[in-house]
């Protein structure tokens, strides 16, 4: 299952679960199956635990993990809830959450995820979802670009990209990653080509997969669906994923103040656990390259 992805920070967000060897758990972003196994490792008989991953290649490295305790969802984990209400689940004990891309679906050179292998445009964690990267760049406004660049992707010279895809794409529309990359190429900053070309395909995989509105709607979901004392744990790759979870946990929301109550007190469903975000030791930097921008949080249910 590494093979699939190397799980960042392992021992520390199974720890952050405090797990109880009969609660019920779940791991909203089962990929290569590296955390729901070590997870599983600290159940008894009476444990539980549910998998979800909306990518079909997960089921795979699902089917391979043989215990009753288990439960695959292939179900986006936007629709939590949902999925654990068909199963006769109304709260769990702890949820884990390693958001962003997998190492497989960024070495997996069709998927279009990749700045470094030639292959169409779609990078759609769901394959049966309907909005591909090709329509990202080929379709959407040089307003709507110049947004999802700036605000997804950090890029620097956002508005200048995005008129420059509006002028490409008039007389050739963008068919590959390679075709992009040629464009982008012309407007990096030197030296920093690599960079440069990966804020911009995180940008348009952002859009694609609705990942803020996903998240933010699981952020919301977990405050009903973990018991009070339960843990939520979230691990996030980019600035702006982390300013969500941190918001959530410290205000009760994604965007905005923290909200009171007549007395004055804090109405938020967490308290934050770690104040400060964990962040991968040296000896794992040195392996795992991903662990870099890798911040966790963990948050106990009031």
């Amino acid at each position: 299952m590494s093979d699939y992805h190397v799980p960042v920070m392992l021992k520390e967000c199974v720890d952050g679960l405090s797990i109880k060897p009969n609660g019920t758990y779940v791991d909203v972003t089962f990929g290569g199956g590296g955390h729901s196994t070590e997870i599983l490792k600290h159940l008894n008989s009476e444990g539980r635990l549910f998998g979800f991953d909306q990518d079909i290649d997960a089921r795979a490295n699902a089917d391979k993990i043989q215990n009753r305790s288990f439960t695959f969802v292939q179900a986006n984990f936007r629709h939590i809830k949902r999925y654990l209400k068909l199963h006769g689940v109304k709260q769990v004990d702890g949820i884990l959450a390693d958001l962003g891309v997998s190492s497989h679906q960024i070495d997996e050179p069709m998927r279009g995820f990749s700045t470094r292998s030639e292959a169409d445009l779609d990078m759609r964690m769901d394959l049966n979802a309907s909005l591909n990267a090709s329509d990202v760049v080929n379709e959407y406004s040089e307003e709507q670009l110049h947004k999802l660049l700036g605000i997804y992707g950090e890029v620097k010279n956002a508005k200048t990209l995005a008129a420059a895809i509006v002028s490409e794409r008039f007389s050739k529309p963008f068919k590959t990653t390679k075709d992009l990359i040629q464009l982008l190429d012309r407007l990096a900053p030197r030296h920093r080509e690599y960079k440069y070309y990966a804020q911009v395909f995180q940008a348009i995989r952002i859009e694609v997969n609705d990942e803020m509105g996903a998240l933010e709607e699981f952020l919301e979901q977990s405050a009903e669906v973990i018991k009070p004392g339960g843990r939520l744990v979230v691990e996030s790759y980019h600035s702006l994923e982390d300013r969500m979870v941190k918001n959530f946990i410290n205000k009760g929301k994604v965007f905005g103040e923290v909200e009171k109550d007549f007395f004055g007190n804090q109405l938020k469903p967490f308290n934050a656990i770690n104040r400060k975000p964990i962040e991968a030791n040296e000896e794992e930097l040195v392996v795992n390259k991903r662990a870099r921008s890798a911040k966790l949080r963990i948050a106990e249910k009031i």
